[in-house]
């Protein structure tokens, strides 16, 4: 599988985050580029949050710019800035691939929950009637309880140092899933099936634990959303406890089809 000859003819779709050292998604998406034969390339945009409608508004004039995908921190930023929005953007608030229209309007649309679901099940596990606790309430969050909302689990216990923001989250999705999500606490941490961090916490190694581990039991799962490292802090401990843990990378591995197929890659 070789690389494509990119020349005048080229499409180019790229990933904006910050950081963006880290990112592996350009490593995914052209291998995908390379089996289909497709005639582009996908490369990171380092883009720093106060520069992100700055760099949406001059894409629009990149006439070969097919397309382009978003992490943290703009995942909720880019709503904004896109003409429209596709079922489950709209339901979560959050958008991770953004796509141009024949008449050059920025379509915009998420598939991190969809892709953290797929990639659970690519691995064996199934978060159907399952109680979930997950931590964090961004755009990575957002699109996760819907997904798992969608997929039937029982109940999902939403967890986040702001508390206004967390019930934003629950009040949100309980409106597309009555009942469904409720405010977590140490209780439901303790008494999850699945637990999950969907925080940015972990992708320095000085970063403090996003969940407190002394609280995990043997019987639980551990899931991260973070890719880069593949095995955090949070993962760490929580193997040591004696609890499964599923990496971030498989988020990754179970959306990356779709949003290829998205773009039209």
């Amino acid at each position: 599988m070789g690389a494509n000859l990119i020349d005048g003819s080229s499409k180019v779709y790229g990933i904006i985050a910050d950081p963006v050292a880290q990112i592996r998604t350009p490593e995914a998406m052209n291998k995908i580029i390379a089996k289909r034969g497709s005639q582009a390339v996908f490369v990171p945009f380092h883009v720093h949050a106060d520069n992100l409608r700055t760099f949406v508004a001059g894409l629009k004039a990149w006439q070969n710019l097919a397309g382009f995908t978003l992490t943290v921190p703009h995942k909720e930023a880019i709503l904004a800035l896109c003409d429209h929005l596709g079922p489950m953007a709209k339901i979560t608030g959050s958008v991770n691939v953004v796509r141009r229209a024949a008449d050059g309007a920025w379509e915009g649309e998420t598939y991190d929950g969809l892709g953290f679901v797929a990639g659970m099940r690519s691995q064996g596990l199934d978060p159907a009637g399952a109680k979930i606790y997950i931590q964090g309430s961004g755009g990575a969050a957002k699109a996760i309880v819907a997904a798992l909302a969608e997929t039937g689990a029982a109940r999902i216990s939403v967890a986040n140092r702001s508390q206004p923001r967390a019930a934003i989250l629950i009040n949100r999705l309980n409106a597309a899933y009555p009942g469904r999500c409720v405010p977590g606490g140490a209780a439901d941490l303790a008494t999850a099936d699945i637990v999950i961090n969907a925080t940015s916490l972990g992708l320095h190694e000085n970063d403090p634990l996003p969940i407190d581990v002394s609280a995990l039991s043997s019987r639980q799962i551990v899931a991260e959303v973070i890719m880069q490292p593949q095995v955090t802090p949070l993962l760490r401990g929580a193997r040591a406890r004696g609890c499964r843990v599923h990496e971030g990378i498989h988020m990754l591995t179970g959306q990356v089809v779709e949003i290829a197929n998205f773009l039209e890659i």
